[in-house]
């Protein structure tokens, strides 16, 4: 039997005790395999850690348990690879019988059959000791039954609480006697003999050399240490640490460990550089994001309160989620300027073919130059548009009384006989698809403009969605509806199909599909369903696109039929994130914002909305070095071999738009 999990099934194997020996029903502990980071077997009880086994590390499992060496009785592996995660065994004499138990009691035990006494006999067990307990000493020190005290920092480190510490509780665990510093420069202790700390939030490549690693964590403040994943012969592969290090233990055979240690610790001679990381004013910016948003959710439950008071109420108007300008006339209640029609002529040339700048469902768009010299951009509503009235009515007021630096700016609008046009402010570099999608004019987009970009559309949509008078919904979120300004900074455009929420509105049913395909998620386009999960979704797409440069609808592979998403959920499952990096900004990338990114756009792809994260929390993954739970099985992930029925999807343009999706 294999312990572990089939990716490709989607399904665990797991060992789960009894209640008691006479209540066979579900215990509290559990036996599993965890993918996260670097894969190990974790005894739970319940959802908190009791012991692991730490990981595979080519010969043993990190544990260092006796009943895990060469033995006559069995030989176990394990495999890791991008369909399936699993430990299991094979016994060596098939006249020999042998099980694995969780007792009742939260015990691992491993059995084999006595012929002599008929009887099982105890061959394993774990936690075998005290030590084995997941996390006893806590942060950065070692436990060790060979000791007394059994828990002691390591060398370098000291306790976070003295007094707590010497009587013999280790709860808060050690700290590094000198603080590092990423601009005076860090370097690395190496640490032998060690049971691996727990490897969840850990990063971890088999192809690379120790070396490799050394020089990545270097590159990287958020890197606390690094080992080999593979100790046979001289060692091989890559896995760091992002954050504390718990749950090291003395063993034998145990493992190298390198942890990262402040300058004035390095003993003379050893490897020490100056890197580059996070720096003081970014953890600035953090500490004031995380102010403000504290800030805006109290000063939205008072613009929520005040507003139900001025809505009529339900029985007397239409969802809040289709809410439309009924006539010209409601505009005239919005603080807009209305431009005549001579004027958009003269500042358009008369929208002369040379100041298009592009066209999309709305209608072509033009560059414009005002009388005083303000440039703008000129939507203007085609008679062939597959968007109408309904959709320049419904940008105006998502539109009119927005104001965030990463949302186009709208400076009014024109209603003159037929025509109808609506003047932003101009964005001098056009959209990002401009960019990312083509061979060329993608080298201009290094990483710390395309993790600029990543962090300004995110900021933009949880303005819209929590921030804002009412929740938007934008429902067409994607490559091409954000422009950029002449020092490339982000803001989203396009307003044409979002829907309004107000009170405690938290989704919506539509008859009416509107939006890419590619971008929308999975509840959205099959039932209608949206929310502002669907917008994390298309904003997880986006994400991949930025850090891979590669469309997500129309991505081929020649080793397998998924889509972008289900690429990089594969690839990042295996430790393979690198392959996911376009070449175009390889060399200008900070690792761990581009790993963070990447986890983070997998997120938000998730199958089911309530998996996805809220836009708040994303902001703060995005700019924090916090934990990240492991994303599960992307939307669409068998969607070439599974597609579905639709009703017609209407596109705002700049891409093509599935209108009718047929199995195949």
């Amino acid at each position: 039997m294999k312990l572990g999990e089939n990716f490709v099934k989607g399904t665990e194997v797991y060992i789960q005790s009894i209640k008691s020996n006479v209540d066979p029903s579900r215990g509290n502990f559990i036996f599993r395999v965890d993918p996260d980071g670097f894969p190990q077997k974790f005894l739970m009880n319940g959802s908190t850690p009791r012991f692991r086994t730490g990981p595979w590390n080519g010969l043993r499992l990190s544990w260092g348990s006796p009943g895990l060496q060469p033995n006559p009785v069995y030989t176990y592996e394990f495999v890791n690879n991008p369909q399936e995660v699993y430990y299991r065994y094979d016994l060596i004499n098939t006249s020999v019988y042998s099980r694995l138990i969780v007792s009742t009691d939260g015990i691992i035990q491993r059995f084999t059959w006595n012929y002599k006494s008929q009887d099982w006999a105890v061959y394993l067990n774990a936690p075998a000791d005290t030590c084995d307990i997941y996390g006893l000493c806590n942060n950065y020190s070692i436990c060790s039954t060979a000791s007394s005290p059994i828990c002691s920092c390591l060398d370098k480190f000291v306790p976070k609480s003295p007094s707590e510490w010497q009587a013999t509780d280790w709860s808060n665990g050690c700290q590094r006697r000198v603080p590092l510093d990423c601009q005076k420069g860090d370097g690395f202790i190496k640490y032998s003999g060690i049971k691996l700390p727990d490897t969840r939030w850990s990063w971890y490549n088999r192809s690379m050399t120790l070396k490799e690693c050394e020089a990545i964590c270097l590159k990287n403040c958020s890197c606390t240490a690094y080992a080999n994943t593979d100790i046979t012969g001289k060692g091989s592969g890559c896995v760091l640490w992002f954050g504390d290090l718990i749950d090291m233990t003395r063993v034998n055979g145990g493992q190298d460990i390198y942890i990262r240690m402040a300058a004035s610790e390095i003993p003379s001679g050893a490897n020490k550089a100056k890197i580059l990381g996070i720096s003081l004013p970014l953890v600035g910016a953090f500490l004031l994001l995380v102010l403000s948003l504290i800030l805006c959710a109290q000063n939205k439950k008072r613009r929520q309160r005040k507003l139900a008071e001025q809505l009529p109420s339900k029985g007397k108007m239409e969802s809040r989620s289709e809410q439309r300008l009924n006539t010209e006339s409601d505009k005239e209640d919005l603080d807009l300027p209305l431009f005549d029609l001579k004027t958009i002529e003269q500042a358009t040339n008369n929208f002369s073919i040379d100041n298009k700048l592009g066209e999309g469902g709305f209608g072509p768009v033009y560059k414009g130059t005002l009388e005083e010299g303000q440039e703008i951009a000129v939507k203007r509503l085609s008679e062939y548009s597959i968007q109408g009235l309904d959709e320049f009515k419904n940008e105006v007021k998502c539109i009119a009384e927005l104001q965030h630096r990463n949302l186009v700016k709208l400076l009014g609008y024109c209603i003159e006989g037929e025509e109808k046009m609506l003047i932003y402010e101009f964005m001098p570099n056009k959209s990002l698809d401009f960019f990312l999608f083509d061979n060329d004019r993608s080298r201009l987009l290094d990483w710390p403009k395309r993790f600029q970009i990543i962090i300004g559309i995110a900021r933009g949509l949880l303005y819209l969605h929590q921030d804002s008078r009412l929740t938007i919904i934008h429902r067409d979120l994607k490559a091409g509806n954000i422009l950029l300004d002449s020092e490339m900074k982000p803001k989203i455009s396009d307003f044409g199909m979002a829907r309004i929420f107000g009170g405690t509105e938290t989704e919506a049913r539509t008859k009416r599909v509107v939006g890419t395909y590619g971008y929308m998620s999975p509840e959205y386009a099959v039932n209608g369903v949206f929310s502002t999960k669907s917008d994390v979704f298309s904003f997880g797409v986006f994400v991949l696109e930025i850090v891979t440069g590669k469309k997500n609808r129309g991505f081929t592979h020649p080793d397998h039929y998924h889509s972008l998403l289900g690429h990089a959920w594969l690839l990042f499952k295996d430790g393979r994130f690198q392959e996911l990096i376009d070449d175009h900004f390889s060399q200008s990338c900070f690792l761990s914002e581009v790993i963070r990114s990447i986890h983070v756009g997998l997120l938000c792809v998730q199958q089911y909305p309530d998996d996805r994260p809220s836009m708040s929390s994303v902001v703060l993954m995005l700019v924090g070095d916090g934990a990240l739970p492991f994303p599960k099985e992307p939307g669409y992930f068998t969607e070439r071999n599974c597609f579905f029925e639709t009703d017609k999807i209407f596109s705002s343009g700049n891409q093509l738009t599935i209108t009718l999706l047929d199995a195949r």
